[in-house]
């Protein structure tokens, strides 16, 4: 997985992160599906029944992000998924080849799409983005 490095948001990086799961992702439609399948189950296999709604819905609008960026790529390059956790926090990350930084939108009250992020940043407790050599990551703090 070439683009997932221990790089974490700032202050994440002093969690021990006790669980961790990480998922390529092809850069196709159902893999949001998979990655609201994956969350949930891992929220169930750790304990953390009580995220898993804003989990799923977090990763919902994070992978749709990806995956949409990474088609309009040349050779349509894979989305990964990693999720950590320390059973106190749920840490998402997203990422994705595009060299585009992620903007919070501001549709028109009529607008179909473009309120992901702002969906994101309601429901988790921090959320941002960084690059990583030619990579991006978007992430999402949860907490129990």
């Amino acid at each position: 997985m070439p683009c997932l490095t221990a790089e974490t948001p700032a202050n994440a990086s002093a969690h021990r992160w006790l669980m961790a799961s990480d998922l390529p992702l092809g850069s196709l439609p159902s893999a949001v599906a998979c990655a609201r399948g994956h969350v949930a189950a891992m929220c169930w296999e750790w304990r953390l029944a009580s995220l898993r709604d804003d989990a799923t819905l977090i990763v919902s609008e994070l992978a749709t992000n990806a995956v949409r960026a990474s088609s309009a790529l040349d050779g349509r390059p894979p989305v990964w998924l990693r999720l950590l956790s320390d059973r106190a926090d749920l840490l998402i990350e997203v990422w994705d080849m595009s060299p585009y930084a992620p903007v919070i939108a501001s549709p028109d009250s009529d607008a179909l799409s473009g309120r992901g992020l702002l969906l994101v940043a309601g429901i988790a407790r921090q959320w941002g983005w960084h690059r990583a050599g030619n990579c991006k990551c978007v992430w999402a703090m949860l907490a129990t």
